[in-house]
């Protein structure tokens, strides 16, 4: 589905493309609208159907650095921004993000989670400006779908 308008606008002015939604790993739909809500499944950092990095988050080899699991969580983001649009038709119909809600596959010594969920949050805050500032939950978990390091839901207000 295209989309046009400000907030395109905005994606394209920060860099930003939004994806293809992506497909279902099980029995449920990406997004459901309720009334003046639109509820996203949690969504993978998938870039072009593959996740470019997997495993758990902390500070040591072999783990994912928090820095790049930050940048996980924006495109997870952005897939959940595609998702939210999929079922709206255009991102201009966004009153307000409402709630995000982010799980991080954690190493059980990493407590760094709400800097992880940033790349989430505050692209929201870039797109959406006033908007986009949402209540929020960082949650460390010890394994996410397909080994993924992250995982981004969103609650958004719509017209």
């Amino acid at each position: 589905m295209s989309e046009a308008g400000a907030i395109a606008a905005r994606l394209a002015e920060l860099g930003f493309e939004l994806p293809p939604v992506a497909a279902p790993l099980a029995s449920y739909v990406p997004a459901l609208r309720s009334g003046q809500y639109v509820y996203t499944s949690g969504q993978l950092p998938f870039v072009e159907g593959a996740l470019p990095v997997t495993g758990k988050v902390g500070d040591g080899p072999a783990l994912v650095e928090p820095a790049v699991a930050a940048t996980l969580a924006r495109t997870a983001a952005l897939n959940a921004l595609a998702a939210v649009r999929d079922v709206v038709g255009n991102l201009d119909d966004v009153v307000r993000i409402v709630k995000v809600v982010g799980y991080v596959a954690s190493d059980p010594s990493f407590t760094g989670q709400p800097a992880v969920v940033n790349g989430a949050s505050e692209l929201l805050g870039q797109v959406f400006g006033a908007a986009g500032v949402h209540a929020r939950s960082a949650v460390g978990v010890a394994v996410l779908p397909l080994d993924s390091p992250v995982e981004v839901e969103l609650i958004v207000e719509v017209r």
